[in-house]
């Protein structure tokens, strides 16, 4: 399903999934924020009255015209069809941010938790391919017109390490960071650039249901700000908040054994 607010030519185009809520939703808000009228957003998610709330939102406030797709990122021929309709009424994207993704805990010895493990990958990892996909063709021509172009993969500092009850979304994260590694070296041929942001506790929907402690946690709107901002400066690979980032390279650097020893007793998501 397609729906679209007033139009008109923008400088700057941006597509972002997952954006009815949460870091999509905090991030096409900072870009209306600082684009105002001479920004086009494409708002993808499955909640498509959360998203049409959204665009007229940035649109009243902001003046920013936003594009609405109530479409899954684990249907790929859906995202291929909402892709050809942005590419077709708005133009090639400048931006395409790969922000959906779900959380849940998960334990492999019950077999009931299996979808779950599916649903994860499906989401977190797939639906980055069946994002990206689409734009890449289009973005190599419109860069050799002199036009920026620029994927953005939304990963998590839970992709560093193994967490306890969450080998779902840690082992769904680190294939993400791996996949969008490599997507970096693939996309420079062609001058298309690549962006890993790995965010740390960021308040949302999905880290409401933690009953554990979330150091660092951080707003969603501070999140929006700090992100754009990587993303305008092209950082290759990048955490949010910054102390994170300190705790996330520790992580890699302790050995195996004193890892397990950590988190022997660490507390666990909850399964749903």
């Amino acid at each position: 399903m397609f729906f679209m607010t007033q139009t008109s030519a923008t400088p700057l185009r941006v597509l972002i999934t997952g954006a009815s809520s949460g870091l999509g939703s905090a991030m096409a808000t900072a870009y209306a924020k600082q684009y105002g009228a001479t920004l086009h957003l494409g708002l993808c998610g499955r909640n498509a009255s959360a998203l049409q709330a959204l665009a007229d939102h940035l649109y009243a406030s902001y003046q920013s015209h936003c594009v609405v797709y109530s479409v899954d990122v684990r249907d790929a021929p859906a995202m291929q069809s909402m892709a050809a309709h942005f590419l077709n009424h708005v133009g090639c994207p400048h931006i395409v941010i790969g922000n959906a993704g779900v959380s849940r805990g998960t334990l492999t010895e019950f077999s009931e938790d299996i979808p779950a493990f599916q649903a994860v990958f499906d989401t977190n990892v797939m639906g980055l391919v069946h994002t990206f996909q689409p734009f890449i063709t289009a973005m190599k021509v419109a860069v050799g017109q002199g036009e920026n172009a620029q994927l953005v993969g939304i990963a998590s500092v839970a992709g560093i390490r193994g967490l306890p009850g969450s080998a779902a979304y840690s082992a769904s994260k680190a294939a993400a960071i791996t996949y969008l590694e490599s997507l970096r070296v693939e996309m420079q041929l062609y001058g298309i650039a690549v962006t890993t942001i790995a965010p740390g506790y960021i308040r949302t929907p999905m880290t409401e249901i933690n009953t554990y402690p979330m150091p660092f946690l951080m707003d969603a709107e501070v999140f929006a700000d700090k992100a754009v901002n990587a993303i305008t400066k092209h950082r290759r690979f990048t955490v949010i908040p910054w102390q994170m980032g300190i705790v996330a390279r520790l992580m890699r650097l302790l050995p195996a054994g004193l890892w397990d020893f950590i988190m022997k007793k660490a507390p666990h998501k909850a399964r749903l």
